[in-house]
């Protein structure tokens, strides 16, 4: 093959971003959006021939899917499509349990089948400059703040925006994680809307990470130090800012320190990930997050889950919380 006709399971909002790079790319062409909903299908589609009434419709017009659904549909469609000889990118989180990312990363490898999971992060120029100039992080600091939005909110804090950081930070730190200690709370939904984790690695590496969607203002920000230096890094205004001894100008009377600043205006991230999708099923490129990678970010997250509720139990047994 030398183009690829993908399509995507799931029209909200990430299943329309989707979309239109599908009909951009030069390696493939939209074969058709599904979703429970006709009508949002047909207002996300590029155009109105491009609705499939059924997934099956959609499998059988498609050579790979994108799964943009709801995190609990993900194992589902993403496993009928492997088990049809599809390639898959599935939306993170992977699954929603450990067993069913096994489940879909077994059905990748039994059929050779690229499965790519959508840790948007990992393929953004922020992630390289970071990788490159940090390769032995002792701390490092996220911070993911949004206003409310009800989209998101089917499942908790955690599994909707800590997860970015998680596997961010997973990218970084070559070792187990050895402990967590999270806190969180439901304020404007059923499930956690903030959330605070402390992870610590074997390594003696540490991690603290904060989400929530119920700010007033919107901040997502990473700031890491090691012997390599300082860095600060701000993905709202995608600027990175690093004190260190390799690189950058010289800082006066610092015994060697240097001070350097890059910034980022016309990458796109969704492109990007996009482009390695295809790279992967045409040319053979190795996948940059793969099965293996989705289910370490997601077992990350379900062990701030389970420490999020050993910390609310001891809240509510002390009165602290009802």
């Amino acid at each position: 093959m030398s183009s690829l006709r993908i399509g995507v399971a799931g029209a909200g909002h990430f299943g329309r971003f989707h979309t239109l790079k599908i009909a951009a790319s030069p390696r493939a062409t939209l074969s058709g959006v599904y979703d429970l909903s006709p009508e949002r299908a047909a207002l996300v589609a590029a155009e109105g021939k491009s609705v499939a009434r059924s997934f099956d419709d959609l499998l059988a017009a498609s050579d790979a899917i994108v799964v943009a659904a709801p995190a609990e549909a993900h194992f589902d469609l993403a496993g009928r499509a492997l088990r049809a000889g599809k390639h898959v990118l599935v939306e993170k989180p992977i699954a929603a349990t450990l067993d069913e990312a096994d489940g879909l990363a077994a059905l990748a490898s039994e059929r050779n089948l690229v499965l790519q999971v959508g840790h948007l992060l990992r393929y953004s120029a922020e992630h390289r400059a970071i990788s490159e100039r940090m390769q032995r992080p002792l701390y490092i600091d996220c911070v993911r703040i949004a206003p409310f939005k009800p989209r998101g909110t089917d499942v908790s804090v955690i599994l909707d925006l800590m997860i970015h950081d998680l596997d961010f930070v997973l990218s970084l730190v070559d070792s187990p994680i050895a402990s967590v200690d999270a806190v969180g709370a439901p304020v404007a939904s059923e499930h956690e809307d903030i959330a605070n984790a402390r992870v610590r690695f074997e390594n003696g590496c540490v991690a603290t990470i904060t989400a929530s969607r119920i700010s007033l203002k919107t901040e997502r920000k990473m700031r890491l130090f090691s012997q390599e230096g300082y860095m600060s890094v701000d993905f709202g205004s995608r600027k990175l800012t690093m004190i260190g001894r390799e690189r950058g100008f010289p800082i006066p009377g610092t015994g060697g320190g240097k001070f350097e600043e890059i910034g980022w205006k016309d990458h796109d991230t969704l492109e990007a990930e996009h482009a390695a999708f295809a790279s992967s099923i045409l040319d053979g490129a190795k996948v940059l997050v793969d099965a293996a990678a989705g289910r370490r970010a997601l077992a990350a997250a379900l062990a701030v889950t389970d420490s999020m509720a050993s910390s609310r139990a001891i809240a509510e047994a002390s009165g602290l919380i009802r």
